[in-house]
């Protein structure tokens, strides 16, 4: 048996790594294949080596039919009439010949793994970097597990398709090809006897693929269904137990899984008609072969040898019409995850610096939009002719509804989107004449969404600067009040903190994201909402520390909290994305306009 036998089949057939994969048709196959071809231009000398080993390892299992017909031609009808040495002889030969090619096979595997491998390691590292290149618009505008699922299960699925299929298809046309030129050479009337079975294969086959197609693609959806449900439940088991509904969610869970098993009995059973139908076919045309080829050797047209090496040529040349079938559609599958890929690598990225982009070497502060407009959508507007000018240290709070435009100004401002329309100026230079890497050293930013990295307190708040040294973490951590509690664990700054920082509270991770902004001593620095989760005490310790920091640097601060803003110079009321109201807290609330209605909502009971 040809030992690529063992591992294939149509995808969604039980025992197949495919098993529960959905196929999806490319879009463009010629143009997604040219592309990926490219990657494969480093490997063109090992592919070539492999399609030579295939080319040798195909030509011994062609010529084993050939040799058992001849050992079979040994033996001729009547006692003592067996030709021994002969007999011998080509037993000798089939031994080397089926050690020789299986040899040749492990080799082939071994070197495809390499390729794939090797692929998959640059799409991978072309795809990461890519993913560092984009505006933040685009991750905005992408849920991170669709882009995770791209950088993960696309990528796999590319290393999959190229594992299994490069050799497959290769290997399945070479012998379809080769034993048919083998059973024209032994016999043509043989030939058409044996091709007899080759409509209702290819006819079996799309019957079945089509269906289990099908199945197997409701069975992906609903395991996705069944997923969502099992991450969201656990993400919120303090809701599902606060409201006492955990025997809704398992009442959920089995009205799912139940579809997933009930559709699941469905495409496996699809599925599993395949082989023996196709054993049928093979067995109808053995019947075929020996009853023909009977009648054919009893007029001494032909020898007994040769009916048994059409018997095994006809196996050699089924069954890679099936593999060729299985192969297309595992590549269908692989192709469609790297036309996904392809989708994030033709992503326009950032804005690249100019020839005579500038180096900030020092700056003031000065910052004034002009005429800035900007939308994430077109025809709706988030930002709409903004015009301001601040002077360099001065504070600047922006508040107003939620959606109003006001993280969206300062987004524009640091650079992370572009801008469709309109001016940015610091120092009366328009940013997009700054080096982006210069442009992005000179802010300091603590968001309302505070985000920590696996590893220990002090690699997070040095995060703010790799280079600042230990005393000068500890520093950054005294002035934002985050020593308090480091000092009171059991490894204090070296302690280990879990992805995202869950093993601390809300508030003490606010804390180490302002101990971070502090370190990296920013001359622009950016507040959103950055003592919101925080309570009334630490609040009013992070503002003693941040009027220090503040000093001599230009600050906006963004907060909903309006007691936090009080002492700010400027104070900046946006609503359906534009300046309505600026003056300072005493000339807004004599104003008695849109600033005094959202103070007197948060304040009118005390």
């Amino acid at each position: 048996m040809d030992p690529r036998r063992r591992r294939r089949g149509l995808p969604g057939i039980a025992g197949g790594r495919h098993a529960i994969m959905p196929i999806k048709k490319p879009k463009d196959m010629k143009d997604t294949l040219k592309r990926l071809w490219e990657f494969f231009q480093e490997e063109k000398r090992q592919l070539t080596i492999i399609f030579l080993l295939i080319l040798i390892s195909v030509g011994l299992t062609l010529l084993t039919p050939f040799l058992i017909g001849k050992a079979v031609d040994t033996i001729a009808p009547g006692p003592y009439l067996v030709e021994f040495k002969d007999l011998k002889f080509y037993a000798l030969i089939l031994l080397f010949v089926y050690i020789s090619s299986n040899g040749l096979v492990f080799l082939q595997e071994y070197m495809v793994s390499g390729i794939s491998q090797s692929v998959v390691h640059k799409i991978r590292e072309g795809l990461y970097e890519k993913l560092q290149s984009l505006p933040i618009i685009f991750f905005d505008a992408n849920t991170h597990g669709e882009i995770m699922s791209r950088l993960s299960n696309d990528v796999d699925n590319i290393s999959i398709t190229i594992s299994q299929s490069t050799v497959q298809l290769m290997t399945s046309v070479v012998n379809i090809l080769g034993s048919l030129a083998m059973m024209i050479y032994l016999s043509r009337l043989m030939t058409l006897a044996s091709l007899i079975t080759v409509p209702m294969v290819f006819l079996l086959t799309k019957i079945i693929a089509k269906r289990t197609k099908v199945l197997f693609v409701e069975q992906q959806r609903v395991l996705g269904k069944l997923n969502g449900h099992i991450e969201e439940s656990i993400s919120g088991i303090h809701v599902v137990k606060a409201f006492n509904n955990e025997n809704t969610v398992i009442e959920q869970f089995k009205e799912q899984n139940n579809q997933l098993r009930d559709v699941g009995v469905k495409a496996q059973i699809w599925s599993g008609f395949l082989m023996p139908l196709m054993n049928v076919i093979s067995n109808f045309g053995f019947a075929v072969i020996s009853i023909f080829g009977g009648t054919l050797a009893a007029k001494g047209i032909i020898s007994v040898g040769v009916i048994a090496s059409f018997i095994s040529y006809s196996k050699q040349f089924t069954r890679p019409l099936n593999e060729l079938a299985s192969t297309f559609n595992t590549l269908q599958s692989g192709i469609a995850g790297a036309e996904r890929v392809f989708e994030i690598l033709d992503e326009e990225e950032e804005r690249k610096d100019k020839d005579n982009a500038i180096e900030i070497e020092e700056i003031k502060g000065d910052v004034e939009f002009k005429n800035v407009s900007f939308e994430y959508k077109k025809g709706e507007k988030v930002l709409n002719n903004i015009s301001l000018k601040i002077d360099s240290g001065t504070n600047v709070a922006l508040v107003g509804p939620t959606g109003a435009g006001k993280t969206t100004i300062v987004n524009l401002l640091s650079g992370f989107y572009e801008i469709p329309s309109g001016e940015i100026l610091i120092d009366g230079i328009n940013i997009q004449d700054y080096k982006k890497d210069s442009l992005r050293r000179i802010f300091g930013m603590v968001l309302q969404d505070t985000y920590l990295f696996s590893g220990t307190i002090k690699d997070n708040i040095r995060y703010g600067r790799l280079d600042a040294t230990d005393e000068e973490i500890k520093e950054a951590a005294k002035m934002s009040r985050a020593s308090e509690f480091i000092e009171r664990l059991p490894k204090g700054y070296s302690t280990l903190l879990i992805e995202g920082g869950v093993n601390l509270s809300q508030g003490q991770r606010q804390l180490l994201a302002i101990s971070r902004a502090i370190l990296a001593d920013p001359s622009i620095l950016i507040l959103d909402e950055a003592t919101s989760s925080v309570d009334t005490r630490t609040e009013l310790k992070i503002q003693e520390a941040m009027i220090g920091l503040m000093k001599g640097r230009t600050t906006f601060i963004i907060a909903h909290r309006l007691s936090t803003i009080r002492d700010a110079d400027i104070i900046m009321v946006i609503n359906n994305g534009q300046i309505v109201e600026k003056g300072n807290h005493t000339q807004l609330i004599e104003r008695k306009g849109a600033y005094y209605n959202l103070y007197r909502s948060q304040f009118m009971n005390i």
